[in-house]
């Protein structure tokens, strides 16, 4: 089988910290979605902007989809965010 170059793993590309880095979660709908992540949020990112929150129902209104921007500042901290995120067991992707 011909390798393209869609195959091939390429490196990620490299992130300079401190930055503004946008994250969307995904998980089941629920009134107290939000304010659950958001919650998770603030205590890896202190003051993280609720206000900047975009919130979109799916078609069905089975999930949401949250749209935040954090300030990063190194690599650990959005690992151990992510982890947090999906340790919920309310999350469903993070990306």
């Amino acid at each position: 089988m011909k390798q393209t170059p869609n195959d091939v793993d390429l490196p990620r590309p490299k992130i300079e910290f401190p930055c503004d880095y946008p994250i969307r979660i995904v998980g089941d709908a629920a009134d107290d979605f939000v304010a659950a992540i958001s919650q998770v949020i603030e205590r890896h990112s202190p003051g993280f902007d609720t206000s900047s929150i975009r919130l979109s129902d799916s078609r069905n209104g089975r999930f949401q989809s949250l749209r935040v921007v954090i300030r990063a500042t190194d690599e650990a901290q959005l690992d151990a965010l992510f982890q947090s995120l999906k340790a919920t067991g309310r999350v469903h992707m993070v990306l």
